[in-house]
């Protein structure tokens, strides 16, 4: 019995000691990757005016589906226009690239599209999901009030074919 307890505890030992290695090399390997994330935040100036109010703009179209989730047809229409929002960006980050000193006190618009991407698409992008979301579940909460109503609506014909 002795024997087995000491293979188990070396095989939990070798096991824990796999899981350290694995952790050690999935953090090494993350390290450029979030070296580079802050290193993108930090150089950004967030106190210039322009992206105050593009996030500002995010947080009130952020608190404008939540307010609004009640009604469907608003919804899509503010899915259409994220949605679109997304699809012009690369014209969007090409006309601010080429008049980017009338607003701004550095270029931040390359032309990958990085910035514009990480600030613009990606929020516009977390909205759509939102809404999406938000739609999907009213329409699981309309379905299911429809199979009750379709329900009743058969339990009162059989009761009036009974009588």
């Amino acid at each position: 019995m002795e024997e087995v307890i000491g293979a188990v505890e070396d095989h939990v030992n070798q096991m824990a000691d796999l899981l350290q290695q694995f952790t050690a090399e999935f953090r090494s390997g993350l390290r450029p990757a979030y070296d580079n994330f802050i290193g993108f935040f930090h150089a950004i100036d967030w106190k210039e005016p322009w992206l105050q109010c593009l996030m500002s703009f995010h947080v009130i179209l952020l608190l404008v589906i939540l307010f609004s989730r009640k009604h469907t047809n608003f919804q899509m229409c503010l899915f259409l226009l994220a949605l679109s929002g997304v699809y012009f960006a690369e014209s969007i980050n090409a006309i601010l690239s080429r008049n980017w000193k009338s607003f701004a006190t550095q270029n931040y618009f390359d032309r990958q599209g990085i910035f514009l991407s990480a600030l613009w698409s990606g929020p516009l992008l977390m909205n759509a999901v939102l809404i999406l979301i938000i739609t999907l579940v009213s329409l699981c909460i309309q379905m299911v009030k429809w199979k009750k109503a379709e329900l009743r609506h058969k339990a009162r014909l059989a009761r009036s074919k009974q009588e």
